[in-house]
């Protein structure tokens, strides 16, 4: 059922029939790739996520469908266990001795290799891990490898900040963390030295494509990382940076297509080979 997100105007949750037509107007306006987030259903959430690595589930299924009517289309896939978590977090927790959270590195790094082998089977052309856990680039192109999928390309979230302009994106999937938040192993928004560090990380581990997260707000970290590899360097405009100009526009406060595109200008000129947003479909309508 295709669900308008009321959190992000002008976004829609698309079942999978109607985001195979999506997918092919975008498409057919210019745009190369789309990047699938899945709202999964409350009783298939479990403790360690179990559902992320079903060949029949919602993400292959969808894979699989826009591969079928549109072969050209680069089909990039999240590799996180949020949306299937029953706790919320990107990766599997547990309580510790004090009664804290505590996240579960190398236990989810596992999950993640079978999620993006899932993805993988189902054919999709890059697998994108957002979860920030330590070691999952190495252990994921391992992974692909030993099962065939030398093909299948990593786009690392190399640098993606502990932001509050997430909200509206959590809220629109339901994967927002029931307890705790994920401070712990995203990054700081005061440190932008980190993003340098996790940009060698990455490409030592054998990372196609890194991406920093949020845009608009981290111009900088964005600089930092195109000075600091020649890998290709993607940005994510935010459902947060999103929501912002389109209210402004909405109240006839500013301009929307001047704001979007110099939104979207100002993130190339940092430095970004690639930009992720919502506003896609609209750019592309405006620059033809």
């Amino acid at each position: 059922e295709d669900t308008p997100i009321a959190s992000m105007p002008g976004v829609t949750r698309w079942s999978v029939e109607s985001l195979v037509k999506e997918a092919g107007e975008a498409h057919a306006l210019g745009i190369p790739a789309v990047v699938l987030f899945p709202k999964i259903e409350e009783g298939l959430k479990t403790p360690e996520a179990d559902e992320c690595a079903n060949d029949d589930g919602l993400v292959p299924r969808a894979i699989r469908a826009i591969k079928a009517a549109h072969p050209s289309l680069c089909v990039i896939t999240d590799v996180a266990l949020d949306p299937y978590n029953s706790d919320g977090h990107d990766g599997i927790v547990r309580r510790d001795e004090r009664g804290e959270l505590e996240i579960l590195n190398d236990e989810t790094v596992a999950v993640l290799c079978e999620q993006a082998l899932c993805h993988a089977r189902a054919g999709a052309d890059i697998v994108s891990p957002s979860d920030m856990m330590d070691g999952r680039v190495a252990a994921i192109r391992e992974a692909l490898d030993e099962e065939g999928f030398t093909k299948v390309s990593i786009l690392s979230y190399t640098a993606k900040y502990a932001s509050a302009f997430y909200g509206p994106f959590r809220g629109a999937l339901d994967s927002a963390p029931k307890d705790g938040d994920k401070k712990t192993y995203q990054m700081d928004p005061a440190n932008a030295r980190e993003a340098v560090r996790e940009t060698l990380l990455d490409e030592a581990e054998g990372a196609d494509m890194l991406m920093v997260k949020p845009a608009g707000l981290y111009l900088d970290v964005i600089a930092k990382v195109r000075e600091t590899t020649t890998l290709p360097v993607a940005a994510y405009q935010v459902s947060g940076e999103y929501l912002m100009l389109k209210s402004a526009a909405s109240g006839g406060w500013l301009d929307e297509k001047a704001i979007v595109l110099e939104s979207l200008t100002a993130i190339k000129r940092a430095g970004a080979d690639m930009i992720l947003t919502y506003f896609a479909k609209q750019a592309c309508g405006w620059l033809r």
